[in-house]
Parts: structure tokens; C-alpha cells; sequence
């Protein structure tokens, strides 16, 4: 484990936390090192919600998964060992694999989520001031918005256009791709600026990513271009529609996220880490999912990897974990096993055992003001398990028991989990939540349990190597376990 046993007159008496790397059995760095270079080509690729979705889905097909929608379509019924999916809204998706017990005695499910702070283009986002074209931007989640200026951006996204077609968008990341940027005030003329706190130095007003600055040719046979007043957005529209077919009205119907340009990259002389855009919480939903595909057994209970949308701004929405979504998905998941009804439904809910797999905040010794060393986790010292959340008084907190905390330690002892106990920080300064309220509302037993982080929110993340596999490997232990 993580946690160091020392033994005192034959007791195991203290403990403490320490790396575990040399605590992997033989032969298992290089599992480890196979698994986060597979994970880095993951992150590096699927930068929206959306992305990580196909990603995923991608992944089930090929592993064999039906659509459960079709398997009822078709009057299917499923048996223990087969594979299914349900995918919504092209961003949440949940992969099932039947269990030897019936489902009202309850699923084993790790849910992570796959939307990361961010900037959304607005709905009529293209402007002109001056000679530059400027697209407007609403924040995502929880940033610190001076973070993302003067940084390379790329643009991710779908554009449907008025006969419903689907333009798909990606520009910034490869080779030959042009990128975006904010731009920042230079400090021969911030003596004003320096005056105000850093939440305030950058307004979410003034977050406007430049695009262009060159002006349509103005050509004698070109009346468009002679007469219009914006003449760098009206080139850069005729880019536009030349590469994707579009108009600027069909903006109003995009979904366009600016995200950190750049892949993921090893981390350090020493390679330990893992530098990348969209760790929380991408880094636990990668590995809740290859986790249940490379689960080969027929399990007892039935296996659940969910993949939700909306978590950094409270879960709302169609495809957040506010939603009936899971409920829905139960229910047709009993439909195909020949077992339907609402008491059944409850009960399995009722009796679920579930991972809340979202990130941590770990230990940073140039924040030690924050900082709550003995009740926070450390980098590489394992997956971090966190028995609550919330702010000031556990407001907002989904506690969990005791008893399900005992469980889940024994799983990962069994099954060699380097693991630490954890919490957000000191008492007072801050908060947060995820996901796990929302599930305990069915009266399953839930913990949050995922890696540590540095950086959290910034455009760039850090990850602890060691922490990421074993993410991967207790979410497996965990879903392959009897309770």
C-alpha cells in the first residue's frame, strides 16, 4: 500500500505515507508505463466531452459491446457475461457487463466525468475591433481566468448547419494547423493592472481569442468586399465557409470549445509524471473504462463504467448526473435480462456499491497556507480515497460510512492497490464536490476515489504516474469484486 505499516512489538501499529515505487511487484512498471503512454495518446486526442465519448465508445465496440437500446429494439435477452452500452446525447455514455446475481441485488459502478474547465465560444461569438477579429467566450467550470492568456489555444467542436448536417472542427493541434491566443497587457503599462488581485486582472469579459487581422483584398470585381465594414471578418468568414461550408448564422447552432493547444507530455527528468490539458477528471474516466473492458471473468455482480457530462458546472442538464440517466439506463438494462420493474429498480440502485472516480488535490509545498499535509494526498503514493467533500462544515458532502470505507480498503489490500487517504484541504479555505451526492441519493453506497492532482482547473495539469495506474488497477479490483 501507499501507506507505510511500521510495526511495534509485533503490532502494526503507525503508518505513513510513502512512494510505491518500489513496492510494484516484479514486471509491473512496465504494465505501468505501457498504460500511461496508452492514456497519454488518449488525452493528448479526446479534448471535448464529445471526443472522449467516440474514444470510449470506439473502445467498447471493438471489445465486442452491443447497444442496449438495439438489444431491446430487437427483443434480445441478455445473459451473465454479455457486454453492453448505452450512449446520450453523443457526450455520456455507461458500458454494462452482466453479472452471474440478479440485478436487484445491486451493480458495482465507477462513474468519473468527462467535461473539463474550458472556454465556449458564445453564441454570436465573432466580432471586429480595429483590425482584429475576435471570438467571445464564456468560461466553463471553475477557472482562474488569468491562467489562459498568452498561451497557445486550439478550437474543438461541431457546427450544425440549417439542413442538419454535422461539421466537425478541430484546428490547433496538428503540425500544419494555425493556433489561437488571448492576448495580455504588457507591463510597461500595467501599473494600474498590478493594483487589482489576480481574480479580478482578467475579467471573464476580456477572455476574447484572437483570430485574425488581415482584411479582405479589395478587389475592383469584389462589390462584398468594398462595401463591408468589417473586411478581417469577412475574410476570415470566407475561410470559413471555403474549409467547412458554413455561414456565421450557423454559429448560433456550434458548440465550440477553445482548449489548451498541444499533446500531453512526460513530466520531469525522471519521467514520473504526466503534463496535460483535462486530467480532471479525463484521467479517471479513461481508466473506470479500460478498466471494465479488460475485466475478462464473468462477474458476480454486474459491472458499470459511467462516463457523464456537466459535472463542473453542478451536473445539470440532459447529459449530467442530475439527470434520470442512470435510472433510465438501469431500467432498460433489467428490460433486456427479462427482469423489469420499478421495486426491482430501486432495490438495485438501493444495493449499487460505487466508485465516485474524480481527482484530488494533492499536496503542494509552494501552497503550504492551504495545505492540510497530514490529511492530503502525495504524489505517487497512490489512488487517493477521499470519504468526503464539501465546504466548511461537510456542506454539500456525500459522507461515506465507515463500513463501505472498511470494504473498500480491504479490496485494494487484496489486490496489491497502492492507495492514501485524503482530503481538499484545510478546514474553512475553500471546497468542492462531485459527483457522489447525486448517486447516494439512491441509497448505494458511494466513496470518491481518484488521482491527485496538481494544477487542478489550469490549462495544464500534472499527474503522478504511479497514481494514474493504479487508478486503473483498484477500479478493476473493484469491479470485479463480491460484496
Amino acid at each position: 500500500m501507499a501507506v507505510k505499516k511500521v510495526k511495534s512489538g509485533g503490532a502494526e501499529l503507525f503508518w505513513r505515507r510513502e512512494q510505491g515505487w518500489d513496492k510494484l511487484a516484479r514486471g509491473e512498471e512496465k504494465k505501468l508505463e505501457r498504460y500511461c503512454a496508452e492514456y497519454i495518446g488518449f488525452l493528448s486526442s479526446a479534448k471535448t466531452e464529445r471526443l472522449v465519448h467516440d474514444h470510449l465508445l470506439e473502445l467498447a465496440l471493438k471489445a465486442g459491446f452491443r447497444d442496449l437500446e438495439q438489444v431491446n429494439a430487437e427483443g434480445v435477452k441478455l445473459k451473465p457475461g454479455d457486454q453492453v452500452y448505452r450512449s446520450y446525447g453523443g457526450k455520456t455514455i455507461m458500458l454494462m457487463r452482466v453479472g452471474k446475481k440478479p440485478l436487484s441485488e445491486g451493480l458495482n459502478l465507477v462513474g468519473a466525468h468527462s467535461d473539463c474547465p474550458r472556454l465556449d465560444a458564445k453564441p454570436n461569438p465573432l466580432y471586429q475591433d480595429d483590425d482584429l477579429l475576435l471570438l467571445d467566450t464564456h468560461y466553463y467550470g471553475g477557472i482562474r481566468k488569468y491562467q489562459w492568456v498568452t498561451i497557445p489555444l486550439a478550437i474543438y467542436g461541431v457546427i450544425i448547419k440549417k439542413n442538419g448536417e454535422k461539421v466537425q472542427v478541430a484546428i490547433g493541434d496538428q503540425p500544419q494547423d494555425p493556433v489561437f491566443v488571448i492576448t495580455d497587457l504588457l507591463p510597461h503599462l500595467e501599473m494600474e493592472g498590478e493594483k487589482k488581485t489576480l481574480a479580478s486582472g482578467i475579467p471573464g469579459e476580456a477572455l476574447n481569442v484572437l483570430l485574425g487581422s488581415r482584411a479582405a483584398e479589395d478587389k475592383e470585381d469584389d462589390k462584398e468586399a468594398k462595401e463591408a465594414k468589417d473586411k478581417v471578418k469577412l475574410r476570415v468568414l470566407r475561410l470559413l465557409q471555403e474549409r467547412y461550408g458554413i455561414e456565421e448564422e450557423d454559429l448560433f447552432s456550434s458548440e465550440l470549445e477553445i482548449v489548451p493547444a498541444g499533446p500531453a507530455r512526460e513530466l520531469g527528468l525522471d519521467r514520473s509524471m504526466i503534463l496535460g490539458y483535462g486530467h480532471d477528471d479525463r484521467v479517471c474516466a479513461y481508466a473506470g473504462a479500460r478498466a471494465l473492458l479488460d475485466s475478462e471473468a464473468v462477474p458476480q455482480r454486474s459491472q458499470v463504467a459511467l462516463v457523464c457530462d456537466k459535472e463542473e458546472i453542478g451536473s445539470y442538464g440532459a447529459t449530467g448526473m442530475d439527470s434520470s440517466f442512470l435510472e433510465n439506463t438501469v431500467a432498460e438494462l433489467f428490460e433486456a435480462c427479462g427482469a423489469y420493474c420499478g421495486l426491482n429498480l430501486r432495490r438495485a440502485l438501493e444495493r449499487s456499491k460505487m466508485l465516485s472516480a474524480d481527482v484530488a488535490s494533492l499536496h503542494d509545498p509552494g501552497f503550504p497556507s492551504v495545505s492540510s499535509p497530514n490529511n492530503m494526498s502525495r504524489i505517487n503514493c497512490g489512488l487517493a480515497l477521499t470519504k468526503y467533500t464539501g465546504s466548511r462544515g461537510k456542506s454539500g458532502a456525500s459522507d461515506a460510512s465507515a463500513e463501505f470505507v472498511a470494504q473498500v480498503r480491504k479490496i485494494f489490500n487484496d489486490k496489491q492497490v497502492h492507495w492514501q487517504s485524503c482530503e481538499l484541504g484545510k478546514v474553512d479555505v475553500g471546497g468542492g464536490g462531485t459527483i457522489a451526492h447525486l448517486m447516494a441519493r439512491h441509497g448505494m453506497d458511494v466513496i470518491d476515489c481518484g488521482v491527485g492532482l496538481l494544477s487542478m482547473h489550469a490549462p495544464w495539469e500534472v499527474a503522478g504516474k504511479l497514481d494514474t495506474y493504479m487508478a486503473y488497477k483498484g477500479y478493476k479490483a473493484f469491479l470485479e469484486s463480491d460484496f
